[in-house]
């Protein structure tokens, strides 16, 4: 039901091929939890019209929240992700666990209270973090901007407050699950590279999320880049990508050439403002990220990079130094109908697919039918 399209219970079993009790227990069961909604009259072949019955995204909330470097957004969405009420502040990630989750679990509170939506209608909390993380855990895992959270009970802490589930992911993997839920419903196979303080990629592969054997996939950053030479990476080795193409080190080069910039922001701001110096200097950062990501389309084949993260904001510039060298250096097959586009969700990427985790997991079938017990034990 969750396609969006309503169906009557004859619809439902010609579809399912279930027997018509179990459809018609089945639906009795999430009519009375407010998943299922009726939805108007089928139109009648005799007697009385059937009644038709629509996914309801509005029967229940959940908080998504992205904290990044030095930002911090938490949404609250409906099961569709569909932003209801946000807030978000600048807010240092090294500031340690307690002081920000703390401000995320006061602001979840304060965005049920401002939507009207009561505490138990929460069925849990998506978090993405600037780091690597254990997903079977939720804990991040020797985080290389995030002094103080290695190993720390992110879950625990969190739903202590909010209750659970608590789910935690990599800001990259919530950001190409928000991407894909958003934009990209159809397509199977996409990268989705976040280009900023750090650089990650998040990858769809057959619809789905791939995470790797312990949720360090997608660590583009600290591939070593062709070009990386000596340039020291924060993680302690040399030569990393995000050494010589990530935000900062777009800054550093610049700096060494005498250009006055100070930030992310600053250097998007001249590029936007046709400096030129700093458009060459973004543009070379795409094609050193375009030498990684060839490699990438040769082993992944997918079939849409998406370019996110605030250097996407010059995304002129960046992405013609990616399909450069992502075109020229792939194999025609790979490429023949490969995209390589700026992100379209935005700001919002992050927190939609936060919500959209924990979404998955609420209505997967195991947690469906927990519900319908729970609900059946308090009637």
């Amino acid at each position: 039901m969750r396609d969006g399209r309503p169906r009557t219970r004859g619809e439902l079993i010609a579809v399912t091929g279930l027997a018509r009790s179990t459809v018609g227990g089945r639906v009795d069961a999430l009519l009375a939890t407010g998943l299922l909604a009726p939805s108007g009259e089928a139109r009648s072949t005799g007697g009385r019209p059937p009644t038709r019955f629509a996914f309801n995204p509005g029967a229940r909330v959940v908080l998504g929240a992205d904290l990044g470097a030095t930002h911090a957004l938490v949404a609250l969405t409906d099961l569709d992700g569909t932003v209801i009420a946000e807030r978000g502040t600048r807010l240092d990630i090294a500031e340690g666990p307690k002081t920000v989750l703390d401000w995320l679990t006061s602001t979840g509170h304060e965005l049920l209270a401002a939507a009207g939506r009561r505490p138990e209608e929460l069925v849990g909390v998506g978090i993405g973090v600037p780091g690597p993380v254990e997903h079977s855990t939720g804990r991040p895992m020797t985080p290389p901007i995030m002094p103080g959270w290695d190993r720390y009970d992110v879950p625990g802490h969190v739903s202590a407050v909010l209750g659970g589930p608590v789910l935690v992911d990599n800001d990259v993997n919530i950001m190409a699950l928000g991407e894909h839920a958003t934009i990209y419903r159809e397509v199977e196979h996409l990268v989705f590279v976040k280009v900023a303080t750090g650089i990650g990629a998040g990858i769809i592969s057959g619809g789905r999320l791939h995470r790797g054997a312990q949720g360090a996939a997608g660590d583009l950053g600290h591939v070593a880049a062709p070009h990386g030479g000596t340039a020291v990476c924060s993680c302690g080795n040399v030569g990393c990508l995000e050494a010589i193409a990530s935000g900062p080190a777009i800054v550093r080069t610049l700096k060494g050439h005498g250009t006055e910039v100070s930030g992310s922001g600053d250097l998007v701001a001249l590029v936007r403002a046709g400096d030129v110096a700093a458009a060459q200097a973004v543009r070379q950062a795409g094609r050193d990220l375009g030498e990684v990501l060839a490699t990438c389309v040769s082993m992944l084949n997918p079939s849409v990079i998406v370019i996110g993260g605030i250097l996407a904001q010059a995304s002129e510039s960046l992405l013609a130094g990616v399909r450069e060298v992502v075109y020229g250096r792939s194999l025609p097959l790979a490429t023949g109908n490969l995209q390589i586009v700026s992100a379209r969700t935005g700001d919002h990427a992050g927190v939609i697919g936060a919500a959209t985790m924990v979404t998955q997991h609420v209505l997967s079938p195991e947690q469906v039918e927990r519900q319908l017990v729970e609900a059946s034990a308090h009637r």
